[in-house]
């Protein structure tokens, strides 16, 4: 088999990926130890976490985390494995306990992570030296981000440049109104090409091109100088105090805009108007746009004037994705009386399937011998050049060092 530094070496600039990154075990693999188990991942939204002792389960690859709000109402996280046999510990998706107890063997830990009791271990055990293993942990204006890795990479650039995009929709304040998580039978990465762009939209979201627009320029990168109405959009937006200006981080990893709709759409609803009487946050006039924010590579978000919706990207297997979404809105708001559930969700969760369909389809294409990599249109598909960019020069980076060994 050709090595995965061979393949980058070899990729044909503008094009597809070959057919390995797509459905390879050994390149799967080697995505989840040289990207999932070493960047900063988007786990959850805080207000999930309601009080001391709610918690949250999430696995990544072979590695199963929980997250759970600790008694001084601090956000941690830790590696789901007692330290006395390995058992898991919580084995639900989420829930509510005072203490985290192994159900094999009782051992009782704190919310912070130390163990507070084991039973018949004798006089010589010392407790201080079992505590759960932690796992990198922080909370940004309400969204956690969790590091598998021992030594996590910076998240204070990301955090000090998106903070002030996001305060204003006060996730603080937020509880999920629906969720959902579909597994899509595709690679990772062909989830987010498809995100990248909205070359498909016009053929394969009818609910979504409603209200998003099939504008090239809002899916892609900026290049040069930002097209005249996107900057007046921006101008506005920032001249009422709302950050909005187009940001893309020098090494590709994140982004953030705030987008316009279509002209006169001001939510992703079937008719265009806001879902959600009792807003979240403070955006000050319901034509805003959506604030567009992606992460690799876990998670892209759309922020909207009423409420927010949050995407978590996971990797299965070599071909199988699940991708969770989760609807947010203010913590008072009322279903029934502020917002009806269906009206909120239908144009996503419609989009969230025809997207599935998109991705497994081209991974069927994929999956054919007689599949050569293809040009990106350089008009419509900036975005998933971008992605691809990244992956790849993220990567060949970070496998460099195993190539120096081996030789």
């Amino acid at each position: 088999m050709t090595s995965s530094s061979e393949l980058l070496a070899r990729r044909v600039p503008g094009h597809s990926l070959e057919q390995a990154f797509y459905n390879d075990p050994e390149i799967f693999r080697i995505d989840l130890e040289n990207i999932h188990y070493r960047d900063w991942l988007f786990a959850i939204p805080a207000c999930e976490l309601e009080k001391p002792g709610s918690y949250v389960t999430h696995t990544v690859g072979a590695y199963r985390v929980i997250i759970v709000r600790s008694a001084d109402s601090q956000i941690r996280a830790f590696h789901n494995t007692c330290r006395h046999r390995g058992s898991v510990i919580c084995k639900g998706k989420k829930g509510h306990a005072p203490k985290l107890v192994c159900p094999y063997h009782q051992w009782t830990y704190e919310l912070d992570g130390s163990l507070l009791w084991a039973r018949d271990m004798g006089p010589d055990f010392d407790p201080t030296q079992h505590g759960l293993k932690t796992v990198h942990c922080r909370e940004l204006a309400g969204l956690v981000y969790i590091c598998l890795a021992d030594e996590a990479p910076d998240f204070d650039t990301f955090a000090n440049i998106v903070r002030p995009y996001l305060e204003p929709h006060d996730l603080a304040n937020a509880k999920v109104a629906h969720e959902s998580s579909i597994i899509e039978n595709g690679n990772w990465k062909l989830v987010w090409e498809n995100n990248r762009e909205c070359y498909h939209c016009g053929g394969n979201h009818p609910a979504l091109c409603r209200t998003f627009p099939d504008d090239p320029t809002v899916t892609g990168i900026e290049e040069g100088v930002t097209p005249p109405h996107l900057q007046a959009h921006f101008d506005r937006c920032e001249s009422a105090g709302i950050p909005s200006q187009f940001y893309l981080h020098g090494d590709g990893q994140f982004r953030v805009a705030r987008m316009p709709l279509k002209e006169g759409a001001e939510s992703y609803t079937m008719d265009g108007k806001t879902a959600v009487r009792k807003w979240l946050g403070r955006v000050p006039f319901a034509d805003a746009g959506s604030m567009l924010k992606f992460h690799y590579p876990t998670t892209w978000n759309h922020f909207l004037p009423d409420h927010s919706i949050v995407f978590r990207v996971t990797p299965i297997s070599p071909t199988e994705t699940e991708v969770t979404t989760k609807w947010l809105v203010h913590k008072d708001a009322v279903e029934g009386v502020d917002y009806n559930l269906k009206r909120l969700t239908e144009v996503w969760e419609a989009t969230n399937d025809e997207d599935r369909q998109v991705v497994e389809d081209n991974q069927m294409g994929i999956d054919n011998p007689a599949y050569v990599p293809g040009p990106y249109s350089t008009i419509q598909e900036t975005g998933v050049q971008q992605f691809v960019d990244w992956y790849c020069d993220t990567l060949a980076a970070r496998l460099a060092p195993e190539t120096l060994a081996a030789e």
